[in-house]
């Protein structure tokens, strides 16, 4: 079967082109896409070649792993569904996470439309709901994990390092819980999408020891979501007894961090990654509820044909850009 996906086809290079996909097996669903959200910090890790597999850094003299189709979220409608497919019928509209690619370096991919997934990687959308806010939803996932995971009470300090759409939304599940969260970031446009309730320090002006110099020895949880463990080193003295750290960043080959130091304090480490049925379900509630937002976060959206242009955008670190979606439909 004959498709299109967002290839990147060598570090740096982006192609939007045709592409083979394997026919549909008994227990999968073929889903014409409509919109996919570019995962920017995991997409671009790869796109760099920072990482070949998973949370495996690249080494010099690794191969390359080109071609490969990137990124795990997107929206879109059933048209086919295999015989043992009981869930889900054509016509459907569904979120749904990688399709399968045959002659790739990995063996399937977001980006690509249309998409054969297994059917315990979709989700139906509620009616009547705007599709393209749920298409980040594995993205959104890791930030629920993240402000879902610590134990936290009405009005503890909670403190997230990044004003990425991972540190934004771990922000709204912390503030949902009924934490009292900080931001840092590094992006006056960034910060300026959270919600009045949350505080707000930009790390280039202001260190972030003296911003929570009031909070020292009472902030409850530190959520990192861009691998900073210089940050984590310089919060760690405010922390207080038994609170918690989740670490969600990339944190490539220097990622050292000295479980006896957290011991004195007895913090716990939290360490999330991927996504399940059940966190996924939770996510898709609080964006159709509306206390974890995806839509403000829409910075840009391009035609898909235009994908090397997006991804021009992103690795031009003078742009600002936040939610890149790319939309398949013209």
């Amino acid at each position: 079967m004959k498709g299109k996906g967002v290839v990147f086809t060598g570090r740096l290079k982006v192609s939007y082109q045709d592409v083979d996909i394997p026919e549909p097996l008994a227990d999968e669903v073929v889903i014409d896409v409509e919109h996919s959200w570019i995962s920017i910090g995991t997409e671009s890790s790869f796109l760099r070649c920072d990482r070949i597999a998973g949370e495996t850094p690249y080494r010099e003299g690794d191969p390359e792993p080109f071609p490969q189709i990137n990124g795990y979220q997107k929206v879109g409608v059933i048209v086919a569904a295999g015989a043992q497919v009981q869930e889900f019928k054509p016509g459907d509209r569904v979120f749904a996470t990688m399709g399968r690619v045959n002659g790739m370096a990995f063996p399937s991919g977001g980006h690509v439309s249309p998409a054969v997934t297994h059917v315990s990687q979709v989700w139906k959308l509620p009616q009547n709901v705007n599709a393209e806010a749920y298409s980040g939803m594995v993205l959104a996932q890791v930030g629920y994990n993240c402000g879902s995971r610590p134990d936290i009470g009405a009005g503890d300090c909670a403190v997230v390092i990044g004003d990425g759409l991972v540190g934004q939304w771990a922000a709204h599940t912390l503030l949902h819980r009924g934490a009292r969260v900080t931001v840092l970031g590094r992006h006056d446009e960034r910060l300026n999408l959270l919600p009045d309730q949350v505080a707000k320090v930009n790390t280039r002006r202001t260190r972030a020891a003296d911003a929570l110099h009031e909070d020292s020895g009472a902030i409850a949880v530190v959520v990192d979501t861009v691998g900073s463990l210089d940050s984590v080193k310089e919060l760690q003295p405010l922390m207080k007894h038994n609170s918690h750290l989740v670490s969600a960043g990339f944190l490539g080959n220097e990622g050292m961090i000295d479980i006896q130091s957290l011991r004195a304090q007895e913090i716990t480490l939290h360490s999330p990654s991927g996504w399940d049925r059940e966190r996924m379900d939770a996510t898709l509630q609080g964006i159709t509820e509306g206390w974890l937002p995806t839509e403000p976060l829409i910075t840009h959206r391009y035609p898909v044909e235009r994908a090397e242009e997006a991804w021009a955008l992103i690795l031009d670190q003078r742009q600002f850009c936040l939610g890149v979606v790319l939309n398949w439909k013209s």
